[in-house]
C-alpha cells in the first residue's frame, strides 16, 4: 500500500490536532503532500487562527539560500500574516518571544538520512526550546529516503559535536525524522508526539514510494544526489569540488589538480577492490559557476546511480578522497574553518565526527578495512533499537 506521511494523516483527520492549542509550524518548500499541497496550507486550513507562527530551517523557508552560514531573515508570511521566523539566523533555537503565542511546535521536515544535514539540529533545538518554555512538540513523520535498515559511517565522537552533529549517530543513520527525535529525546526529555507514517516499509527507498522528490535544499535537486549525499557530503571538508555550482551537486567530484584520463577512476576502483556497488563512475570534466574552483576546469568523476539499494556512499567517498590525496601531486588540501559556526576546528573533523579524521585519510597505513571508518555502529544499533517506531533490524555496511 502507498506510504502515507504524517502531514497527509493530519489532512485526513483534523481531530489529531484537537489538543495542540496554538501552533507554530517548522517546515520549508519540500513539506508537501503527495499532491503538492504545502504543509502551511494544510495546517492553516485545519487550525485557522490557531496557526500563530511559522519557522524555516537552513536555506530558508522557501529553500532559496545556497551556501552554509548564509543566514535568512525574519518576516511575515504574505498570505497568512503570521510571523515567519528563521532558525538559521542570529539564533538557531526558537526564543521565548517567538514562542509567546504558541502551545505546540509542529515540525514537518523531509530529512535526508544523513547526520550532517542540519535539520536534525533544528529539530533538536526546537525540542530543547520546548522544555525551556513548556511547549509540546509534534513531529509529522516522513520516510528516510535512503532506506531504514543500512547504517554507515563513524558514530559521532563526543569531542567533535557541532551544528552538523550533536548526538552519537552514524553518518547514515537509517532513522525517520520522528525516530531521530525519539533518539534525541532520550537526553532532552520534552513532551513529544510523533504522527506516524502509515504503510512505510523500512526496506523501501524513495524510488519505491511513488512520490515526487521536491528539493529539500538548493544542492539536493534530484533524488540521485540524495542517494549519494551521506558519503559525498564529506567533500565539504576538502578543497575538492563536490559539484556545487553545477547541475549535478554531490555527483560531480573533482579539482583542477587531478590528472586527465582514467587514472583517478582507476585508483578509486582499486581502493574499492575493483567494484563500485550501485554506481557507475565515469571520468568527467566540469566547470563550477560558483563555490570551489569557480570558473576553473575540474577533472574527476561523475557518479551515476545504477542501483540505490546497493550504494555504500561512505566507502565510495573515502576512496575518492584518498585517491585525490595520492594522485593530486600536492594539490589536495583540507577546507579551513569556519564551518557551521565552528571557527576553530578543521571542518573534516566535525563532518566525519572524529578529531583523528584528517590523520586517517592521510596515513601511510590507510585502509578501507580500518574499523575507524564505521566505528561505533554496533553500539548505535543496540541503542536505536529501543526507539524504533517501525519494527525492523538495522545493520552496518557490507
Amino acid at each position: 500500500m502507498k506510504c502515507i506521511v504524517g502531514l497527509e494523516r493530519l489532512a485526513a483527520d483534523a481531530s489529531l490536532a484537537n489538543k495542540w492549542g496554538r501552533c507554530a509550524l517548522v517546515c520549508n518548500q519540500a513539506s508537501v503532500t503527495s499532491e503538492m499541497v504545502p504543509a502551511w496550507t494544510v495546517l492553516s486550513t485545519i487550525l485557522g487562527s490557531r496557526l500563530t507562527a511559522l519557522f524555516g530551517p537552513q536555506h530558508g523557508f522557501y529553500g532559496t539560500s545556497q551556501d552554509n552560514m548564509i543566514e535568512t531573515k525574519h518576516m511575515k508570511h504574505v498570505s497568512f500574516g503570521v510571523p515567519l521566523y528563521s532558525l538559521y539566523s542570529e539564533t538557531r533555537e526558537p526564543t521565548a518571544e517567538m514562542l509567546q503565542n504558541v502551545d505546540t511546535i509542529v515540525i514537518d521536515l523531509q530529512t535526508t538520512g544523513c547526520r550532517i544535514y542540519t535539520w536534525k539540529a533544528t529539530i533538536a533545538a526546537c525540542m530543547r526550546a520546548s522544555v525551556k518554555y513548556r511547549k509540546k512538540v509534534v513531529i509529522l513523520d516522513r520516510p528516510n529516503p535512503v532506506g531504514g535498515e543500512i547504517c554507515e559511517g563513524r558514530v559521532l565522537d563526543s569531542d567533535s559535536t557541532s551544528f552538523v552533529g550533536e548526538f552519537p549517530i552514524p553518518m547514515r543513520h537509517a532513522l525517520t525524522a520522528g525516530e531521530a527525535a525519539k533518539f534525541f529525546n532520550q537526553s532532552i526529555a520534552c513532551d513529544l508526539q510523533v504522527v506516524e507514517l502509515q504503510h512505510w516499509d523500512p526496506k523501501s527507498y524513495w524510488c519505491d514510494l511513488e512520490r515526487t522528490w521536491v528539493l529539500t535544499s538548493p544542492n539536493l535537486p534530484t533524488i540521485d544526489s540524495v542517494y549519494v549525499y551521506p558519503g559525498t557530503v564529506i567533500f565539504e571538508g576538502t578543497n575538492l569540488s563536490e559539484g556545487r555550482g553545477t547541475g549535478l551537486p554531490f555527483q560531480f567530484i573533482g579539482a583542477p589538480y587531478l590528472p586527465e584520463g582514467d587514472a583517478y577512476r582507476n585508483m578509486v576502483l582499486k581502493l574499492l577492490g575493483g567494484t563500485s556497488p550501485g554506481v557507475f563512475l565515469r571520468s568527467a570534466q566540469f566547470e563550477p559557476t560558483s563555490q570551489k574552483w569557480m570558473g576553473k576546469t575540474c577533472r574527476g568523476l561523475q557518479i551515476h546511480v545504477t542501483d540505490c539499494r546497493a550504494i555504500r556512499s561512505l566507502d565510495l567517498s573515502i576512496a575518492l578522497i584518498r585517491a585525490a590525496i595520492e594522485l593530486g601531486n600536492g594539490g589536495f588540501g583540507w577546507k579551513d574553518p569556519p564551518y557551521e559556526y565552528d571557527y576553530k576546528t578543521l571542518p573534516m573533523k566535525l563532518i566525519y565526527g572524529s578529531q583523528k579524521s584528517d590523520q586517517k585519510f592521510m596515513g601511510k597505513d590507510f585502509s578501507l578495512e580500518d574499523p575507524f571508518w564505521h566505528e561505533g555502529i554496533r553500539s548505535y544499533i543496540d541503542k536505536a533499537a529501543k526507539i524504533l517506531i517501525y519494527p525492523r533490524s538495522l545493520s552496518g555496511p557490507r
